[in-house]
């Protein structure tokens, strides 16, 4: 279930025991510009574009990852800590929590930059779990010499911006 927190008196602050929020964990996977075309009715951008570009930030390390077809299985711990407005600047990091046989977890934060400028805030995180597929959609191994994500930081640029 997701929640919804209320905004912090400190932006860069989680209000989570387990949060080190000084900076952004993981690698940063994905970049875009909040545009109009997202907003809701209050003037903030949609919570769930927010979710799928989440989503299309952990796939491309979960690919990367899995050197094939993923699939996102699973979505938890979504906390929607602050809105997301007009011409913010949305950065979204992954990071992996844990790899499994055919599975990897990754911890994705989203942290802008108001208006392209300032500190980073941390606007929400989730944890996601993808699997990897074979050529038929069921679950592969993803092993056997296989470099962990870790690893993998070299292999491809993780970073993309569209405007």
């Amino acid at each position: 279930m997701f929640t919804h927190a209320p905004p912090s008196t400190q932006p860069h602050v989680l209000q989570s025991p387990n949060a080190d929020l000084a900076a952004p964990r993981g690698e940063l996977a994905a970049r875009t510009l909040a545009m109009p075309a997202d907003i809701n009715p209050s003037g903030d951008i949609f919570d769930g574009r927010i979710m799928a570009q989440m989503d299309a930030a952990g796939a491309i390390s979960a690919t990367r990852w899995a050197q094939g077809r993923v699939v996102t299985a699973a979505v938890t711990d979504m906390a929607f800590l602050q809105p997301v407005k007009i011409g913010d600047v949305v950065c979204c990091y992954t990071d992996s929590v844990q790899e499994g046989r055919t599975s990897l977890i990754l911890r994705v934060e989203v942290w802008v930059l108001r208006q392209g400028k300032g500190e980073r805030v941390m606007v929400t995180a989730a944890q996601f779990t993808f699997v990897a597929l074979d050529e038929q959609g069921r679950p592969r191994a993803v092993g056997g010499g296989v470099a962990t994500l870790s690893e993998r930081h070299d292999v491809a640029p993780s970073a993309t911006e569209s405007t």
